[in-house]
């Protein structure tokens, strides 16, 4: 036991997987494995929203002057990096073309117009703040921890600051405790998923993924690092390369960019990134850093058009990029998240919701991949953006 939980994290949870992947194949009827998975992701979702609740608030009431310009970088470089993922998103499914076998419908209600996800977006998010946390429902809780954490700072005395200071720092422990028992939740993940489906996800759809994944990749390791640099004058990659091992590897298995908030602090921390300016910005980036939102949303519409036979002018792609991008950044307020933005995406072409839907279905079911890998690079990129930011103004005062 002791060398078991002396061993790398990441290790262990390879070691789950494989193990998972193994049992699924071989005994997909021993459904009771599956359960350690969906006990894992209950206490990741049940975590979260309170964690990024409490830390944001007692981060802003803390806080020093002085964020002012390193908040509007950050935010901005989360605006530009995910607008470029989606025209890279354009231009992959331009150079690589994917179809898609639309057969099956599936039930769901998604947003028509622009306009209608904006209006969704902004009553949402003053929703009231208890059922926002019991929902889930990120820009609302973003938005009145913000609102709490100011009225902290104004009126509250230096010892009911520390409390919420201390909470958080409990939550955010609790949080740890969980992820250590990861090993086991995504043994029962992978073993679900498999039972399931087999290996179907990879070889049926395996074009589908390769360009999602592909076009994921693309902007963290070519588009991001060059915005980097720009901004920066360095080499952007020691930074980037350490942020994809210790805190993209955690969200890749986690899937889960929320709960990953105090893997991502502790390695700003470690980086000597600012607390105070960090302990916002990354459950910020949390909630709307969302590059593969809007590669998924670009990938699958423009996936649809090619299927349907519908030729998209150049113009019509830099449209759909904008629109993937503003949509991507309200996707915590959306139920459904990005896959129920596709629909939306779609019907800008003339694409009926019937058909769009059946793309969403295909979504779900390469959502085991897909889903890993895009909550890895967000997750990954929240550092990424907080380090450059902060490293940006520093360079800006000598």
């Amino acid at each position: 036991m002791q060398r078991w939980t002396e061993m790398s994290l990441v290790l262990r949870i390879f070691i789950g997987l494989v193990i998972g992947a193994v049992l699924g194949l071989c005994v997909p009827e021993w459904w009771g494995i599956g359960i350690l998975g969906l006990v894992f992701v209950s206490a990741l979702k049940a975590m979260a929203p309170v964690l990024v609740a409490v830390l944001v608030a007692a981060s802003i009431a803390k806080a020093g002057g002085g964020l002012g310009p390193r908040f509007r970088t950050v935010i901005s470089r989360y605006m530009l990096s995910t607008f470029i993922a989606a025209l890279l998103a354009v231009a992959g499914s331009f150079l690589f073309p994917v179809t898609l076998d639309l057969r099956d419908t599936v039930e769901g209600s998604a947003p028509g117009s622009l306009a209608e996800v904006f209006k969704t977006l902004l009553t949402s998010m003053v929703e009231n703040p208890v059922m926002a946390v019991a929902k889930a429902n990120y820009i609302a809780i973003l938005f009145w921890s913000i609102v709490v954490g100011i009225g902290l700072k104004l009126k509250a005395g230096e010892k009911t600051i520390d409390v919420v200071h201390d909470l958080a720092d409990v939550i955010t422990l609790a949080v740890k405790w969980i992820i250590q028992f990861a090993p086991f939740g995504i043994l029962g993940l992978v073993f679900s998923s498999v039972a399931e489906n087999g290996l179907e996800v990879f070889t049926t759809y395996g074009h589908l993924l390769l360009l999602l994944v592909g076009c994921m990749l693309v902007n963290t390791l070519v588009s991001n690092p060059l915005i980097s640099f720009l901004m920066l004058k360095r080499n952007p990659y020691p930074l980037l390369f350490t942020c994809l091992k210790e805190s993209g590897l955690q969200a890749f298995f986690t899937r889960s960019s929320a709960a990953n908030i105090p893997i991502n602090m502790a390695l700003c921390k470690k980086l000597g990134l600012d607390e105070d300016f960090y302990s916002v910005s990354i459950p910020l980036g949390a909630t709307i850093n969302m590059d593969g939102a809007a590669v998924t949303i670009t990938v699958m519409t423009m996936a649809v058009t090619h299927t349907m036979g519908i030729d998209v002018s150049f113009g019509a792609a830099l449209f759909l990029s904008v629109i993937a991008a503003l949509g991507a950044c309200g996707t915590s307020g959306v139920a459904g998240g990005s896959l129920l933005l596709i629909p939306m995406a779609c019907s800008f072409f003339g694409i009926s919701n019937d058909i769009a839907m059946q793309a969403v279905g295909v979504g779900f079911i390469i959502g085991v991949v897909q889903d890993s890998v895009e909550t890895a690079l967000n997750s990954s990129g929240d550092v990424f953006f907080t380090a450059t930011a902060e490293y940006y103004e520093r360079m800006k005062k000598r």
